[in-house]
């Protein structure tokens, strides 16, 4: 074989250039223009990456992910609203408001709550009555305000229907309560409203309340 054609054979056939090591990544991609490539595998580039901290270090950390929620009434405001008193109050904040129409606010479940030593002991379950007692305590927010012009010292829960549990609500869960005024009765002190309760974006409970106002 001549000098020449030996000095073509033995020359490489592809020349992969220094791969660019950044801090905590290291990439090889292949030579796309290449004929030894198939168009398939070119289409593919291969990236490999080995760095713990390379994508993790600008990650925001979870428990800086989730805004808290907001304050619209806090316990303090609710206390001058609502009559009831521990161990019966069941409601913690309001976080959205509209006069005489809504309102959606928080309970707090945890494993504190007086009632879970007995329902149960081995599986902590928030009872679907203080779940509905808690959404008629959002409801009272709605109704003993001027715009309705209920009173404090004459409110009653008169009734309840179509309601739903949909999903256990357990130690540890947020429960958001939404209730809305559908009907009001002024000359007969009776109001309707929808009750809606979440965890997350699961419905958990839902129903209808029926409550009784009068004038002081």
């Amino acid at each position: 074989m001549e000098p020449a054609a030996m000095s073509r054979s033995l020359r490489p056939a592809i020349t992969l250039p220094p791969a660019a090591v950044l801090p905590g990544r290291l990439s090889f991609r292949p030579l796309r223009a290449s004929g030894l490539w198939s168009s398939a595998a070119a289409a593919r580039p291969l990236v490999a990456r080995c760095a713990a901290g390379d994508g993790a270090e600008a990650e925001t950390p979870i428990e800086k992910r989730f805004p808290a929620f907001p304050t619209v009434m806090d316990i303090n405001q609710i206390r001058e609203i609502l009559p009831h008193r521990f161990p019966f109050l069941l409601v913690d904040r309001v976080i959205d408001y509209k006069p005489g129409e809504y309102a959606v606010a928080i309970k707090n479940v945890t494993i504190n709550d007086n009632f879970f030593p007995g329902h149960f002991p081995d599986r902590p379950i928030m009872p679907g009555v203080l779940m509905v007692e808690a959404m008629a305590q959002v409801g009272g927010i709605v109704m003993l305000q001027p715009e309705v012009g209920g009173s404090r010292e004459n409110f009653f829960f008169a009734g309840i229907d179509k309601v739903r549990f949909r999903k256990p609500v357990i130690a540890g869960d947020t429960l958001i309560m939404r209730m809305t005024l559908i009907k009001l009765q002024k000359r007969f002190g009776i109001a309707k409203m929808e009750g809606k309760a979440y965890v997350g974006a699961d419905l958990v409970c839902e129903g209808e309340f029926l409550m009784a106002t009068g004038s002081e």
